[in-house]
């Protein structure tokens, strides 16, 4: 779907507008939560516009981007080179859906649009790494368009979230309270819940804390 809605610039990388459009908003957001300095890994980097972006503003902070597909992940590594970007590694393959991640350890997860084109199944499997995987002091960022209550928060979300039915019978904007109830199963805790432009939020979990 990434894709579809993409273009390929001449310097061969994949560029996405919605992209351009919510990488600054998130980054003000990742401001107030990021260490100055540790490990992050992205999942679903797609056209590494948001990894180019975040790795400019926070260079102390070493950057691991993931993707399923090949040629998304040559357009994170043209990005990498284009941008002399030496705090980012290489993309690498990750099914979020594996069992067991080639990244064990974080400080902070970062998911941007992904569990609105997913199935279920690899919001479950991204809760349960972060639990896995996260410091004791990180934090799992996701971002996207979500229902409250059950209730889309806007008309564009609710034929937005049929189109992506019409694509994918397994895809859909999904409910807050169910990832809330999802990630408390792996002992992670909505900290905070922000409003973000174009009806999307930023909703951060953290581990919670002994004896809760």
């Amino acid at each position: 779907m990434l894709k579809k809605s993409s273009t390929k610039t001449a310097d061969g990388c994949w560029h996405s507008p919605s992209a351009d459009r919510n990488r600054l908003p998130i980054l003000e957001v990742l401001k107030s939560l990021l260490p100055e300095s540790g490990f992050v890994l992205e999942l679903g980097s797609g056209t590494g516009q948001h990894v180019e972006q975040f790795a400019q503003s926070f260079p102390e902070i070493t950057w691991q981007p993931t993707d399923m597909d090949a040629e998304l992940r040559e357009s994170v590594s043209r990005r990498i080179a284009l941008g002399s970007l030496p705090n980012v590694r290489e993309p690498i393959h990750l099914d979020a859906l594996e069992y067991s991640w080639p990244i064990t350890r974080a400080d902070a997860l970062i998911v941007i649009n992904m569990t609105h084109v997913s199935p279920w199944p690899v919001t479950l499997s991204i809760f349960k790494n972060a639990s896995l995987c996260l410091s004791d002091s990180g934090f799992l960022f996701i971002y996207g368009p979500f229902k409250q209550n059950h209730k889309h928060t806007s008309a564009g979300n609710q034929a937005f979230d049929m189109e992506l039915s019409h694509q994918n019978t397994e895809w859909r904007i999904r409910n807050l309270e169910d990832l809330q109830i999802a990630a408390e199963r792996e002992g992670l805790t909505l900290t905070e819940k922000i409003d973000m432009p174009a009806n999307n939020f930023s909703l951060v979990f953290r581990k919670a804390a002994e004896g809760q």
